[in-house]
């Protein structure tokens, strides 16, 4: 993102963090999108744009700042994977040449997406695992305790998939312990770390284990508020909506993490989650009829 065209922009309108943010959000915010790379709700980023007559599409350029290539197709895959997209995902993994990934981090990221999207396309256990194995392997070189917890993760969830629920909460618990203690470092990060704590609650949804879950979905939402992202806050809802179903908490209470995740959903474009969100709300509804 070029923030610092939004920077150029408010200071050749003459205007301070604080005049620019009076009555959209905190000066703080302002700061931390400025100085830290921060992105805010994408509804206050349109209204500090729209006060700047600065087009949104002007901090996504296509110029400026180059960056890699393979980088570029790495970062629209890993979008991918969070919003479900899984066929989209494998379609830009496969036209990755693989023998021009020279760089260490661009590796571990290139097994950690293939992976996941393995276990998501219905793969042999033993190709994930060998998958996972290889970005462990490389994470020994590169020492990132969140690729390796995202590998954790992966083998937990495809061993759950085959029904190895015993093996799979061992590698489930081993990153329960420390993902809690995990400090995020870049928004990047922010995304890994909410796909293995979103993950996690999945799988002790599934397991029946509801307290578990809602905890740790909470945690999510909590990670997203505080680092101002809006990526996995529909996913959480709504697990957390499937969660009050199982536990038969009241109607009103589900509808309204449905309406929450469908409103986060059509901010991300999330396709596929809206169309489970409304089946799910219409049987529902239909129990009433």
């Amino acid at each position: 993102m070029n923030i610092q065209r939004f920077i150029e922009k408010r200071k050749a309108r003459g205007l301070s963090q604080s005049e620019l943010a009076k009555g959209i959000c905190t000066q703080v915010t302002v700061s931390r999108f400025e100085k830290n790379g921060q992105v805010p709700t994408l509804k206050i980023l349109i209204q500090l744009c729209n006060r700047l007559e600065l087009p949104l599409g002007e901090l996504f350029p296509r110029v400026g700042i180059k960056q890699p290539e393979i980088l570029e197709k790495m970062e629209e895959a890993e979008f991918f994977l969070i919003t479900s997209e899984h066929d989209r995902l494998q379609t830009i993994l496969k036209n990755i040449p693989f023998d021009e990934i020279k760089d260490s981090q661009l590796l571990l990221e290139y097994y950690y997406l293939q992976g996941f999207v393995m276990i998501f396309q219905n793969a042999s256990l033993m190709d994930c695992l060998f998958t996972f194995e290889k970005l462990l392997f490389e994470e020994q070189k590169y020492t990132s305790d969140i690729y390796r917890l995202l590998a954790f993760t992966g083998i937990g969830m495809a061993y759950a998939k085959e029904g190895e629920i015993e093996k799979a909460e061992f590698y489930f618990n081993k990153v329960f312990k420390e993902i809690y203690l995990y400090t995020i470092q870049s928004m990047e990060d922010t995304w890994r770390v909410l796909n293995v704590v979103f993950h996690c609650g999945v799988f002790y949804a599934e397991k029946g284990d509801l307290e578990t879950s809602d905890a740790l979905l909470e945690y999510a939402i909590s990670i997203c508020s505080d680092n101002h992202v809006t990526y996995y806050l529909a996913r959480a809802a709504f697990q957390l909506a499937k969660n009050a179903l199982a536990e038969e908490k009241p109607q009103e209470q589900i509808l309204e993490l449905l309406q929450d995740a469908r409103a986060y959903a059509k901010i991300n474009k999330n396709r596929i989650l809206l169309e489970a969100i409304q089946t799910l709300k219409e049987t529902i509804l239909s129990k009433n009829n």
